[in-house]
This record gives C-alpha cells, sequence and structure tokens, in this order.
C-alpha cells in the first residue's frame, strides 16, 4: 500500500443470494482526500460503506484502511475510522453534550480529556448553545453536526459519511460542508462520501466515483470526468452581456467552431466544436458589451452522471435506464 493513500479495495465484491451489490470494486483515496462516491440508491454505495468500516463481510476481494485489513483486523480499523450513517442515531432525552459523553465513555476517554475534547467539538460544530438540549428538539442539520461532533470524538484519520447532506436546510448545508472541508484541509482527515446528492457533494469533494448498479464507472476529478464524457458531445457555453440583441448573436455565429446560437436576453448559448470562451469574451469587449458572465456548460456533475449513464444503459440494454432517469431528474 502506497504511502499516500488511506483507503484500498481490491476487487471487493458482495452478494446476496443471486444479487451482486458490489461487483469487484477497485478504489484508492489518498491520505487527506475528500471523496464522493456518488449514485442511485441501490447503487452499492451503503453496502461498500459497511464493508469498510466491517459491518459486513465482503463475499471476496480485499478493503484496507491505512493497511489494515477491514475483515481481519476490525478492532485496530475502528479504532482509525468514524463512520456517520445517513439517520445518526441519538437518544432523543439526552442532550448533545449527555450523547457525546456516553461516546466518549465507549471509546474510552477519560473524564477530563473528554470534557475537554466535547467542549471544543461543540464549539466546532456551532452547538455550544444547544449542547444542553435534549437532542429530541433539534432540527435534521443540527443532528447532522452533533453527527460530525461524534465520530471526531475518538479523533479518527478516516471519516465514512453516509448521505450527511440529505435533508438539510441551506444554512445547515453550508456550515455541514464547511466542517467537512475543514477537517480535510486544516486536519489531514481523510473522507469518504456515499451520496446521491450531486450539487452539494461537488461543491467539497476532490474527486467523485460514480456508481451504478455496484460497479464504479468512472472515477476521477469533476474537471476530468467532464473531459472524458465530452468525447464526440459538443462545447456548450453560456455567455451573458449587456446590452443583449440580435447584434451580438450574429457577432458570436461567425467565430470559428461556432454552429450554434441561442438567445434569451442578454444570455447566449453557444454550441461549438472546440473551447471557444476566450474566443466569444474577445468579441464582447471588441464590439463594446459589457460581459456578465461566462462560464461553459455541462460539466455539472448530473450533466457528467447523465452522459455516463446514457452510455451504461445503452450498454446494458437499458437494464439501469429507468433508475438513472429518476436519480438524475431528481438532481435537477
Amino acid at each position: 500500500m502506497a504511502e499516500d493513500v488511506m483507503i484500498e479495495t481490491r476487487g471487493l465484491t458482495k452478494k446476496y443470494g443471486d444479487k451482486t451489490a458490489v461487483d469487484h470494486l477497485n478504489l484508492t483515496i489518498r491520505k487527506g482526500e475528500v471523496f464522493g462516491l456518488l449514485g442511485p440508491n441501490g447503487a452499492g454505495k451503503t453496502t461498500t460503506t459497511l464493508m469498510l468500516t466491517g459491518l459486513t463481510e465482503p463475499t471476496e476481494g480485499t478493503a484496507l484502511i491505512d493497511g489494515k485489513d477491514c475483515l481481519r483486523q476490525p478492532m485496530e480499523v475502528k479504532s482509525i475510522v468514524g463512520y456517520m450513517p445517513d439517520n445518526v442515531g441519538f437518544y432523543g432525552d439526552m442532550t448533545g453534550r449527555e450523547n457525546l459523553r456516553f461516546t466518549a465513555a465507549l471509546n474510552g476517554l477519560e473524564r477530563e480529556e473528554a470534557e475537554e475534547r466535547i467542549e471544543g467539538l461543540l464549539y466546532r460544530t456551532g452547538l455550544t448553545e444547544a449542547g444542553d438540549l435534549k437532542v429530541r428538539a433539534y432540527s435534521r442539520g443540527m443532528r447532522q453536526r452533533l453527527g460530525v461532533a461524534d465520530v471526531l470524538v475518538k479523533d479518527p484519520k478516516v471519516i465514512i459519511m453516509d448521505e450527511p447532506t440529505l435533508g438539510i436546510d441551506p444554512e445547515g448545508m453550508r456550515q455541514l460542508l464547511e466542517l467537512i472541508r475543514e477537517m480535510s484541509k486544516k486536519e489531514g482527515r481523510t473522507i469518504l462520501i456515499s451520496s446521491h446528492q450531486l450539487y452539494q457533494v461537488q461543491q467539497v469533494c476532490d474527486r467523485v466515483g460514480l456508481f451504478v448498479d455496484g460497479r464504479l464507472m468512472a472515477c476521477g476529478t469533476v474537471e476530468e470526468l467532464a473531459e472524458q464524457t465530452r468525447e464526440g458531445t459538443p462545447f456548450l457555453t453560456e455567455i451573458q452581456v449587456e446590452p443583449g440583441d440580435e447584434a451580438f448573436a450574429g457577432f458570436l455565429k461567425e467565430q470559428e467552431g461556432v454552429y450554434s446560437v441561442g438567445r434569451e436576453g442578454g444570455r447566449y448559448i453557444v454550441g461549438s466544436d472546440r473551447d471557444v470562451g476566450n474566443a466569444l469574451a474577445r468579441t464582447a469587449l471588441e464590439h463594446g458589451y459589457q460581459l456578465v458572465s461566462l462560464r461553459p456548460c455541462g460539466n455539472d456533475l448530473d450533466d457528467i452522471y447523465r452522459r455516463y449513464f446514457e452510455k451504461a444503459g445503452h450498454e446494458d440494454g437499458n437494464s439501469s435506464g429507468s433508475k438513472i432517469k429518476r436519480f438524475i431528474s431528481r438532481n435537477r
């Protein structure tokens, strides 16, 4: 296992009777990386996280965390891994602080050390004032942040989070994503996020893996995946200028490589057979237009996912088509 690798799976497979939930997964996640394992419900994401945490045994293959075998060395793995399930379980009639004390006791922390750590974690997660409230009064976002505090009690090297952003309001989302960034970039923790919420994951992950029917279809940065899926498809660029008029649409059409221009007010969608972003910006400035915005289209995770799985559905005889369509429609 390379020094910079924290999580590695080799041929990891899980079968339930005739159904293959995870199919020969080969995955490498580096130290300090935020990695997103993305896919629709039933894709095999949760089964993968359960195998990594030692909560279910693989049918075949191996999973290593920091060089330790998740099946053969479960206690060593559990000592360095914090797991946050999609529905974090707390005792509702206990306060947030009391729940954290319970976790600290389970992990063998001395009382003085536990109290100091809990106080710091409540502050970090924005729960200092709510720490002495009963957890049953917490919002979903507060419970998720308490979940982060809970996994940090034992100071793990690796944190595995299952659907952490599900059902959280925008402010709670912002706070949680900021916590994830901090744990990775400032503290060097490795974080694996299993999710079907593409936009939220795109904001925080260094790399993502696209998962469907138990198979890892692709892996890389969002930019790398966008480039891989663009082959054979047009470039789309959105440019917005002031004032917007038909004359500017005509200027855009004159650019080399441009074959279509759609207009809505001062917003234009330009189709081309190459990257024409710089040329479009120059055109606006040369003709006296104020450039408001310029961005490539089709580089969001939902677009990437759609292109990958349209191909996957075709190759599989459309066996996954309806599942993929439902998944993508929920993310639009």
